[in-house]
Formats: C-alpha cells, structure tokens, sequence
C-alpha cells in the first residue's frame, strides 16, 4: 500500500487476519487487480435548508433537513450549552438524503447564530453548488484485491486492501472492507484498511457506506478469478457460500442468498450468458450479462412509540424517526394494522419531531427493524389493555377472555371460539368512559442474540449491458435486483427502494465521479449539467424481487433492512456484464466511451 496512507488507530474493525496472512501470493493460481472509484455526492433534489428561531434566550427551535432528529437535537444543545429539552427539531418533511442528513454541518451553525443575532427567525438554503463542498460525499477509495483458488473453484485466499480519503481535521471512517470477511468461505482472509488525510472538507456515509465501495472491487475480483477459471461467475458463488459467518464463527440468523440467486438468474435470462466475452450480439451491439453480490449488517436500534386509541376507534402513533423516501410511514401504519386488527385507514403515524418519543436517526438500513419493533409493542400493548377491559365487562361472553382466545380484526375484537360475541375498539371506550387509550412502548434488542447470531441482509443484482464497438456506448438494457431482507411489509415501497438504488447504482458505474480543478481546489462537476447523476434514459426496466421470508430472530416482525443492499453490488454487475460483452476489464470508475474505444 502507499507509504503516504495513514492507519487509523480508531476504526473498530482494524487490520484483520484469518488463516494465513497473504496466502494468495504463494498459490499458482491467483490474481491481482487495483481498484478506485472517485469521489461521488449525494445530489437529493432537494437541498440542504434550515430555519432557525430563538424563542427565548435558551429554547431554539429549528426546522431542518435532518434524518436524525434526536442526533441534531443533542448536537446544538451541545453546541449551544442549553437543556436538550430546550431544542425542538422538526423534520417532518426531509426529502431526498442518502446520508448527507446524518450529520449537522456549518451552514446549519450559521443559520443559528444568525437568529441569534438578529433576534427573528432566519431560513438559510445552500445552492446546487455549494451541496457538492459543504455537505459531505463518498469519499474517493484505492483499493487491491488479491485472490487465489483451486482449479475446481474453491477460494483459498483473498487479500482486500483500501484507502479512503478524510479531511485533515476530522476522521471519517467507513466499513469498505466487511463485506470480504464474511461473504465466502475462504480459509485465509486479509484485510487492511488505511485513511488518507487530505485539505478537502470532510466525507460523510452514502448510500451503501463502505460496503458499496468495497463490494465494486471485491464482486469484480470474483469475476476476473471466475474467467480465469473458465468458470460461470454464479457456479462460482454458489462453490464458496458459506452457510455460517467465518468471520464471528457464528450461525447466520437467516440466509437465502441462493434463492435470490436462483431467482434472479432465471429473471434475468442469465443461461444466455456465454463465458467467451463478446459473443451475444444484438445487431452491431454487443451484449453482456454481469452480476454483483451485496450484504449489509441487519442492525436494530433502540426506539419508542405513542399510541392513542381515540374513542371513535381511529388510532394516532407517534415516534421521532425520520423518512427520507422508504415510506416509514406507510410501513408503520401496515405494521400497526397487522398487529392490532384496525383497518389502515383508521391510523396515522407521525414522525419527524424531538417532541415525540425518541428513535434512532434515520440510516444504516435499521428503521422498519427499530421502530417497526417499537409499533409492534405498542400494538401488542395496547391489545392487551383492550383485553383486560373486555375480561371484566359487564358482558358476560367475555368473562375470563385473554388475548389468545381473542380475535382482534377490522376494529373489533371478538372470541375466537364464538365470533359472533363482538365489540369495536370503540365501544370497548365508551363502556369504559374514556375518551382515548394511550401506551407508549419501547423496544430494544436483545443484545444476548447478537453473541450467538450473525445477521445480515443480502442482495444480488443481474445485469444486461449492451456496448457499441465503435463508439463505446453503453446501454444498461435490464437489471434485475434481488433482495433476502426477511418479511417485506410493503412490496411498492420495499421495491421502489430497490429500483432506487439499482438506478444509483447504474450512476455510480457510469455516469458520476467528481472532477477537482487543484489549482484552485474547486470542483469543475459543480452542478447537475457537469456531475451527471442518471436520468430515466439511462435506466431499464429495473425488476425487484424478494425471497419474503422471515428473520424473527432479528425482530418480531420478521424484518431486515434494505435501503444499502438495493446499492451495493450493482456497479460491478454492470462493470462485470460490460466485460462479458466487451472483454475489456475496467477498474476505474465511471465507465465512460474513453475507456473502452
């Protein structure tokens, strides 16, 4: 590695060995390959803004673009030397994020103390420009991977090596390497990971932190050791799955990674695939089919949930989590419905406020799986109150009822034996003469659980690449995404997530990378003309699927997370598939005409 690159004495995950250190470079049959990827910036359509108001000398309200509500909340209260209580943070609407939410920055600062200033509210906006310097980015990465295997296919060693950038004032790390210490079962794994601190503002986590990066250089790496082999790519995967962590030397919680697998390669048409590149032609086109693996830690926070049962049977819950486009609130409404029996019309989730119950921010793949849980509680309490007021009703069909000789359904809950003995939520109330029933709940995991299973999410993508010869065009002509993320409350929302980071995907590949004049250390891709992030013209048809089983070890409703692993893995099945049309291996990213003419 560089001699300029600097350790990080901090990162949790450290210089890592399993097995033998380097064994790849003893074996004969090996390969060796370096990787990078620029610079790329979150770019929502919406853009960072905040409003600031003092309304008095220590309580500060603020309205901000934010996906971490109790995070900020504590930040500026930190900052600021006031009771957090004092700081009321709303983000009821946060738009487009993909990270750059997941940190307080200075323009929110100067917002603040221009309020305090001025003495009136101040709204502050950042222009397109000033999102590409101020607001955080995935941080440009070098990386090596070394890799040898037998020649019926079985991986024997893999060294991953990375070096991300930081700023020289703060220290951003990220979990670029992961991904190469659990995913196959190879017997000796090397991993080191290095930061480089350069005059440049500091990286923030992008979609797919970490693990995106690393899985462009790792999922490429497969593909070359599989063409050496003269093996089919998948039949390489499936040779080396692991069916427990080598990492933790744990049982996975859940895995159906082949099943994905299995699913995607039938979607995609992959048995059209040839291992002689450049032999599917459509025309004077090209044709190429690619794939990319992606996993991401199926994590679980801590989180609260209010619930008010109203006595006309409609039910408010709320909790301070944030939704910057997966749908939270729909998902926590479906969950609330499925655990409680009311109809989904008759419940509203609100969120995006420090006056609620607290949640964790927004990130890392953990809100349906943490709050979820939370709403799951609450639904689960407030049936047993219900229950409780039934059991000693004046109606004697009741009499002794529990909740699992109960039926809870469309509002009503009944005796499962005798179904035609009912009452509605709301006239449980009104014999009870209250106006509302209200819980709050929370949810923590079980930390045991963690010492005895690794969990994770995992994600395949296929991909359908056409190249012009001349020219270098490149056509992403179909993508298939497939998901193992257990339950999946909503398909709609679950899928558009996956279509979503599939199209980020398709720009990470080819379309985005950040271009810095270093004369003046300005970036030329100032803007959406210079810094092309895709548009509909450069995204197919995207098909989503998923496995939809269940991981109840993780949480009770069976789910894991999806928002990273819809990304990661899907630029090197692009760039994967692009050599499968074109025999030109490329490791720089994006894949542009240039580097294939």
């Amino acid at each position: 590695m560089p001699t300029a690159a600097k350790r990080n004495p901090k990162h949790p995950l450290g210089d890592y060995v399993r097995g033998k250190e380097d064994a790849y470079k003893t074996e004969p049959l090996k390969i060796e390959s370096e990787y990078v990827i620029p610079t790329e910036f979150h770019n929502p359509m919406e853009l960072q803004s905040i409003i600031a108001h003092w309304e008095a000398a220590d309580k500060l309200t603020v309205y901000d673009k934010t996906q971490a509500v109790m995070g900020t909340q504590n930040a500026f209260a930190k900052d600021w030397k006031i009771p957090v209580e004092n700081v009321k943070v709303i983000a009821t609407f946060v738009g487009g994020a993909f990270g750059n939410g997941l940190h307080t920055w200075p323009h929110e600062t100067a917002a603040i103390m221009a309020a305090k200033k001025v003495n009136r509210p101040v709204k502050l906006m950042l222009t397109r420009e000033q999102m590409f310097t101020m607001v955080g980015y995935r941080p440009h990465a070098w990386q090596k991977v070394g890799m040898s295997a037998t020649k019926d296919g079985k991986i024997t060693a893999i060294t991953h090596e990375a070096i991300g950038q930081t700023s020289t004032y703060e220290e951003f790390t990220e979990s670029t390497l992961q991904q190469t210490r659990m995913m196959y079962t190879s017997p000796n794994v090397t991993t080191r990971y290095r930061i480089l601190p350069l005059d440049v503002s500091t990286p923030i986590w992008m979609r797919g932190p970490g693990e995106a990066t690393g899985a462009f250089a790792l999922e490429s790496a497969l593909d070359e050791m599989a063409f050496v082999l003269g093996m089919d790519p998948l039949e390489f995967r499936l040779i080396n799955h692991t069916d427990k962590d080598p990492e933790k030397n744990l049982p996975w919680s859940t895995k159906y990674l082949k099943e994905a697998m299995q699913m995607g390669a039938e979607r995609i048409g992959w048995s059209k695939r040839q291992l002689k590149p450049g032999m599917v032609k459509n025309g004077e086109w090209l044709v190429g089919y690619g794939m990319g693996v992606g996993t991401f830690g199926a994590n679980r926070g801590r989180a609260k949930v209010k619930a008010t049962l109203h006595k006309d049977g409609t039910l408010v819950m709320q909790s301070a989590t944030t939704d910057i486009g997966p749908g939270t609130g729909t998902a926590m409404v479906q969950i609330a419905a499925q655990n409680l029996g009311l109809p989904p019309e008759k419940i509203v989730f609100e969120l995006g406020s420090s006056l609620y119950p607290p949640s964790p921010s927004q990130g890392g793949s953990a809100t349906v799986a943490t709050v979820g849980s939370a709403v799951h509680a609450a639904s689960q309490a407030l049936k047993q109150r219900l229950t409780s007021m039934v059991a000693g009703n004046a109606d004697t069909s009741f009499k002794g009822a529990t909740v699992e000789n109960l039926t809870f359904k469309d509002g009503y809950v009944s005796m499962t034996a005798s179904p035609s003995a009912r009452l509605s939520f709301a006239d449980i109330l009104k014999q009870q003469n209250l106006p509302e029933l209200e819980v709050t709940e929370e949810s923590t995991p079980d930390a045991s659980l963690r010492q005895k299973y690794s969990m994770y999410s995992y994600s395949v993508h296929f991909a359908e690449v056409q190249v012009h010869p001349l020219t270098g065009q490149i056509k992403v002509t179909n993508m298939v995404s497939c998901a193992d993320a257990g339950t999946i409350i909503n398909a709609k929302t679950a899928g558009n997530q996956m279509i979503g980071g599939a199209v980020g995907g398709i720009g990470m590949a080819l379309t985005e990378g950040a271009v810095m004049d270093h004369r003046f250390g300005r970036y030329v891709t100032k803007d959406l003309a210079e810094y092309h992030v895709p548009v509909h013209a450069d995204a197919p048809n995207i098909s989503s699927l998923f496995v939809n089983k269940p991981d109840l070890i993780n949480n009770p409703n069976g789910t894991k997370g999806i928002g990273e692993i819809a990304i990661i893995g899907v630029a090197p099945a692009i760039a994967n598939a692009i050599f499968n049309a074109t025999g030109k291996r490329i490791r720089e990213l994006p894949i542009t005409p240039d580097k294939l003419i």
